[in-house]
């Protein structure tokens, strides 16, 4: 059974940081490639960062410098590094794998960054 299981989300302060984790089972994690979104209350779903199998990776314009997104192969994890946190990142943060035509979404974490 294909499961992503996200954790990490919460709430910070503006300037923080938080790391997001999403662990894949039920499928070959090293063959797909994984993207972070975020859909924030009333907009639509967007594609944040990605990486693929061969680790390539690219960032929505307004997070680059500041996310950083990983994966480690031998845990079937992909991890997403949030720093310098603003209060416009707030959404809920979604993991998803993808392979040809083939993709996976987890349930999402919720990420509020506020004072």
């Amino acid at each position: 059974q294909v499961r992503l299981v996200e954790s990490g989300g919460g709430v910070v302060q503006p300037g923080g940081s938080l790391r997001l984790s999403c662990r894949a089972t039920g499928f070959v994690f090293r063959s797909y490639g994984m993207r972070w979104y975020r859909q924030a209350p009333g907009k639509e779903r967007v594609l944040v960062t990605s990486i693929g199998y061969d680790e390539g990776t690219s960032h929505l314009d307004s997070v680059k410098g500041r996310f950083t997104i990983s994966r480690d192969n031998v845990k079937s994890t992909v991890y997403l590094q949030m720093n310098d946190l603003k209060p416009e990142d707030t959404a809920i943060y979604y993991c998803n794998a993808y392979y040809r035509q083939l993709s996976y979404w987890g349930q999402g974490t919720q990420v509020t960054v506020s004072s």
